[in-house]
């Protein structure tokens, strides 16, 4: 009990803010092997955002337009799945990197994924994409803690701030781009977004050759020795302890709201926001977009809109060009203050979205969460680095699933089935449709996802005229509402853990 004691004071202490290096000098401590590591994180994110960005519409499209023609409701026991096995996988496995090897795991996580993209592409049903769903969440929760793990074995403490925030913006750069490729290919063919995600993963095994595994004869010497406990019981003990399993707990409540921006924000956006409104901002009537600035903004074959990845692109956009400036600001700020701070400006940007569906206030909306989510989520990360102790970086960085796997996959399940009872546009369509005096039978024989367009033919209205009145008349912003409250809550809960640690590390002294 003393034992454990001594290790707990050793965690209090070890998250005590340090002193950082000033911006240029921490650019330029940074190692070979942390840029490598940024790469295949760049690659990796490159591909999972290219579906994960357009997979929301993709599954709610009607089969007639090449979708899957599910319900938001059938697409959340997908989210649901694809989230539980995603992040709980590595809060247990996380130690097999430390054990087994970095390198070794992050190669079988690729063969992973590109099998799933695979099956995605081979297999367009529910069915299908379930399966591929299951088999990428696999391949990234074996992924992740390899690579987080090597870059905190890369950093130290005072440079980890920017450390941290520039690999957030590197990897932001896939994930900047792969709307912009989902975009494109998804119009020409479904299949061909999945099919260009499996040849974009595998490049991941050209820089595994240039990869270099920091801490390699340490894990062998530790292996040759062979008195290593049970893995599940080593990650239990230390979950077990309080410092850490609080932080976990509260930061839960961020990874909630924060899904929700890929998984409801998309389909949202789809269905009640008229995003013609800004290309007619910078573009009069039948003037056509130039063909590059078309791709940036992920504009439809028309050139008449944003399509709604192309909207929620501005997050990566802004991190991609801006995460180590904000990484700068963060490290003049104590590491829970910083992490409060962004929850509540994401918070807030949810509420907007909640409030308006014009085109500018959900870019804007956009803007903010993607400002909180900058001096927030990369510094939780570095903070449980920090925490870790030095031969168990891989695993306590597999333990910043555990947040995710409560908070995501709640919301999985919870956002899109509010959101399918609030806001989808096929339920109140249907609604509209009986009030209107169509039979049930009648209705029921419609397919998933063209209700509206006979909501449409029955109003005499045009599209955006039904659209605008079926928004006013229905709570379609009170699932954003409910999402923001929590992150509310979730950076309350930060502020108590913040104070309370504080009385801790007052007292180990």
């Amino acid at each position: 009990m003393h034992d454990e004691n001594l290790k707990s004071d050793a965690v209090v202490e070890a998250v005590k803010d340090v002193k950082q290096l000033g911006l240029i000098a921490s650019i330029a401590s940074l190692s070979y092997v942390f840029w490598v590591v940024g790469g295949m994180e760049m690659v990796e994110r490159l591909a999972y955002y290219a579906v994960r960005s357009v997979s929301g519409i993709y599954a709610t499209t009607a089969q007639s337009e090449g979708g899957l023609g599910i319900t938001p409701t059938q697409l959340g026991t997908i989210f649901l799945a694809w989230s539980v096995v995603q992040s709980l996988v590595p809060v247990f496995t996380g130690g097999l990197s430390d054990r087994y090897g970095y390198k070794e795991t992050i190669f079988v996580s690729t063969v992973l994924k590109m099998g799933a993209y695979v099956i995605m592409a081979m297999y367009p049903t529910y069915e299908g994409f379930f399966v591929g769903a299951i088999v990428l969440a696999l391949g990234t929760g074996i992924f992740k803690p390899g690579i987080q793990g090597t870059l905190v074995l890369a950093t130290d403490r005072t440079n980890s701030s920017m450390a941290w925030g520039i690999f957030y913006q590197t990897v932001n750069i896939g994930a900047a781009i792969a709307p912009m490729l989902a975009g494109f290919l998804r119009q020409m063919d479904w299949q061909f977004v999945f099919i260009a995600c499996a040849i974009i993963i595998a490049g991941n095994f050209l820089l595994l050759l240039t990869y270099k595994e920091i801490g390699k004869e340490e894990r062998l010497a530790r292996r040759a020795a062979g008195n290593q406990e049970s893995l599940v019981r080593e990650s239990l003990r230390e979950l077990k302890r309080p410092v850490l399993l609080l932080y976990l707990i509260v930061f839960s409540g961020f990874w909630f709201m924060f899904m929700s921006l890929f998984d409801v924000l998309p389909i949202h956006i789809a269905e009640w926001v008229d995003t013609s409104t800004i290309v007619s901002t910078f573009w009069s009537e039948g003037e056509q977009p130039g063909g590059l600035i078309s791709k940036i903004l992920v504009l439809n074959s028309e050139g008449t809109a944003v399509l709604p990845e192309g909207l929620v692109n501005i997050n990566a956009l802004m991190i991609m060009t801006s995460c180590f400036v904000f990484a700068w600001l963060s490290s003049k700020l104590k590491a829970l203050t910083s992490i409060t701070a962004g929850t509540l400006l994401c918070s807030a940007a949810l509420m907007i979205i909640g409030g308006f569906n014009f085109a500018w206030f959900i870019a804007l909306a956009i803007f903010i969460f993607s400002t909180g989510e900058m001096i927030s989520s990369p510094k939780f990360s570095e903070y449980l680095g920090n925490m870790a102790p030095s031969d168990k970086k891989a695993m306590y960085l597999g333990f910043s699933q555990f947040p995710l796997f409560i908070g995501w996959s709640l919301e999985s399940f919870l956002g899109p089935l509010m959101y399918d009872h609030w806001a989808s546009k096929d339920r109140i369509s249907r609604a509209f449709l009986e009030d209107n005096g169509w039979g049930a039978e009648a209705i029921e024989a419609v397919p998933i996802g063209e209700a509206f367009y006979r909501a449409v033919d029955v109003s005499g209205m045009s599209s955006l005229e039904l659209q605008e009145a079926m928004y006013q008349a229905n709570d379609i912003g009170l699932v954003w509402f409910v999402m923001g409250f929590v992150g509310v809550l979730s950076a309350f809960g930060m502020a108590l853990y913040a104070n309370w640690l504080k009385r801790l590390q007052a007292n180990a002294v």
